[in-house]
């Protein structure tokens, strides 16, 4: 697995980004960039998980690692899930189980760098290397 970092900054308070980032209605439209119907159900607090659904109801299961208001969330992501359903690791979900995806946000003097950094297996590094930009110019666009 390689780590790839993705990283902006926006001309906005952290609490407006965190806002775009993680309240439903915003999250779906930044999101959407990777898949249209993107949501995530989850009470978006430490310890809990977070189900990351297509508007199919399929998607991942990931636990909230770590969460910081207005600075940080850390997603350990564990498995598939289909038809709305948590899905048992197999061969496939194995290579990637445990993986890290950490949002973290920082003011600086120019406003908020978002920095993405997440574990990456090779098979999805030229899907995430083209979207993830792209999602960041929407986080951007939705918070200034």
């Amino acid at each position: 697995m390689e780590k790839i970092t993705f990283t902006t900054t926006i001309n906005a308070p952290k609490e407006k980004i965190w806002k775009t980032l993680w309240e439903d209605a915003t999250y779906r439209k930044w999101t959407a960039v990777f898949s249209e119907g993107s949501r995530a159900v989850s009470d978006w607090k430490e310890g809990s998980k977070v189900h990351f659904l297509n508007e199919n109801n399929d998607g991942m299961y990931s636990l909230i690692d770590k969460c910081v208001t207005n600075e940080c969330m850390h997603f350990k992501h564990l498995g598939n899930i289909k038809n709305g359903q948590e899905q048992p690791q197999d061969e496939t979900t194995e290579n990637w189980s445990g993986s890290m995806e950490n949002y973290n946000l920082t003011e600086t003097q120019n406003g908020t760098q978002l920095n993405v950094e997440m574990d990456i297996i090779a098979e999805y590094k030229d899907y995430f290397t083209e979207k993830f930009p792209l999602a960041l110019e929407k986080v951007k666009e939705l918070s200034e």
